[in-house]
């Protein structure tokens, strides 16, 4: 005789119900009756699933799904590590694809045990009553489940956002795969907040949670691919890729927000005079924020800084690494990075080194003894500035004579580098040192302060 027997039940009657209490706007008292009725209706169906797996017909397929598990982890066991050795081999493999074989590689006893469960429902469908595997189908279908949302959520970046999508999705499988969807949305609806003429469910901020979530995961995803795309385009401009990213990611940011709101129902005139009294409250208390907001976006519009440059801000010297909506970071010399505030930039007088070009001049001074030839000093002087690797020989050096000190002829010495981002003070360092080099060569004195002691007498 055929067994249509089947450990869960509807329960129809507390549907009802609680969409009947909610079409009669119901009262504090008729709510908490509503939910109270489909939590024990729930309750009632958990039981009848617990007894129902007693039955010999039912308890033969727990013993079946556990002897797969056991099987799949022995198999997990031998095959997991011959897949990690594979995935070493795979060099140059994108990120992408690495994630998924390791994804692949903590998922094997999961992806050994559907492939598995799956044929013996097929052939116990074909060669028995349907309830002889019921417990087995709802096995299968809710470890798929689990299995397409790991792979699907390994993909997402932000760990906490992946585990909370992942948690979601595995919540909601698991209700979807024991016929409880019904019940446990009317269940969710009936725990509400009534704000005026706004009601506010637990149903609707889990449906809020999960589309804005997604649509948040989605816009990470394509901003952060077009973003990769545009600063690979030589065509544009440093600044202006930053100013790109940057828009591409509100504006999608900003869209997937408003969609998801949308999507859930929620009336967003109300925002609208929320965000008008955001605006007023960013507009007091929130000024140095909302300034260096705007102050970035004008330095990404009339390109006076990009990613690259070499700027010298008070005693702050090095190259603007990267330049983010609140700050400017500048990398020195000596691994030290400064987080500048934009609107310092814009306010603060900035050296640009490399504004327009890439040459700079840089400048020192020396002097040598009286007895030294003016002519001979400034030929060698030019020769051995120009010998140095980086100063520019199409723009030969110049020295000149810039005063008769007290114990020596000064000189300025001008040469042209077009490489700052390489350094100055090693420059004029290497300079300084060919010219030491040089005048040791000729014979030209570098003189020192000296003084003269007499003692006189007391008679005189």
């Amino acid at each position: 005789m055929a067994d249509t027997t089947t450990p869960v039940e509807t329960t129809a009657d507390a549907v009802a119900a609680a969409a009947a209490a909610q079409n009669a706007a119901p009262s504090g008292a008729e709510t908490a009756q509503a939910t109270q009725d489909i939590a024990l209706g729930l309750w009632e169906r958990a039981m009848d699933a617990f007894i129902g797996l007693l039955r010999p017909w039912n308890a033969y397929q727990v013993l079946i799904a556990a002897g797969l598990l056991i099987v799949a982890s022995l198999a997990a066991r031998f095959l997991a590590p011959m897949w990690q050795d594979w995935l070493r081999e795979r060099e140059g493999w994108p990120t992408w694809r690495m994630r998924l074989g390791v994804m692949i590689h903590r998922r094997m006893r999961l992806i050994l045990f559907v492939a598995m469960i799956w044929p013996v429902v097929w052939i116990m469908r074909e060669v028995t009553w349907p309830s002889r595997s019921y417990l087995l189908g709802i096995v299968a279908n809710l470890t798929t489940a689990w299995l397409v949302i790991a792979i699907a959520t390994r993909f997402i970046g932000n760990a906490f956002l992946r585990t909370t999508v992942r948690t979601a999705g595995w919540a909601w499988a698991t209700v979807v795969a024991l016929g409880l969807t019904e019940d446990t949305i009317a269940l969710l609806d009936s725990l509400a907040l009534q704000l005026g003429e706004v009601r506010i469910s637990v149903w609707m901020v889990v449906q809020a949670v999960t589309i804005v979530g997604v649509l948040f995961a989605v816009a990470r995803f394509i901003s952060r691919n077009t973003a990769s795309r545009i600063r690979h385009n030589p065509d544009i401009s440093p600044s202006m890729q930053v100013l790109l990213s940057k828009l591409l990611q509100v504006g999608l940011y900003g869209a997937a927000f408003f969609i998801g709101l949308k999507a859930v129902g929620v009336d967003l005139t109300g925002l609208a005079v929320l965000s008008g009294a955001i605006g007023v409250g960013l507009g007091f208390g929130l000024q140095k924020v909302v300034s260096n907001l705007v102050s970035g976006f004008i330095l990404l519009l009339d390109k006076s800084i990009k990613p690259g440059d070499v700027i010298s801000l008070g005693e702050t010297f090095g190259w603007i690494e990267q330049m983010g909506a609140r700050y400017v970071s500048v990398v020195t010399r000596d691994g030290r990075e400064y987080l500048i505030p934009n609107e310092d930039l814009i306010t603060g007088q900035v050296v640009n080194w490399s504004h327009t070009d890439s040459y700079v001049r840089l400048e020192i001074r020396f002097g040598t003894a009286y007895g030294s030839d003016p002519h001979k000093v400034c030929e060698v002087a030019i020769a051995a500035a120009a010998s140095v690797e980086r100063v520019l020989n199409d723009r030969r050096p110049v020295c000149y004579i810039v005063g008769f000190g007290e114990s020596s002829v000064d000189y300025v010495l001008r040469f042209w580098i077009e490489d700052p981002t390489r350094g100055l003070t090693n420059i004029r360092g290497a300079v300084f040192m060919a010219l030491w080099d040089a005048f040791q060569a000729h014979g030209i004195t570098i003189p020192f302060p000296q003084r003269e002691v007499r003692i006189l007498d007391k008679e005189s």
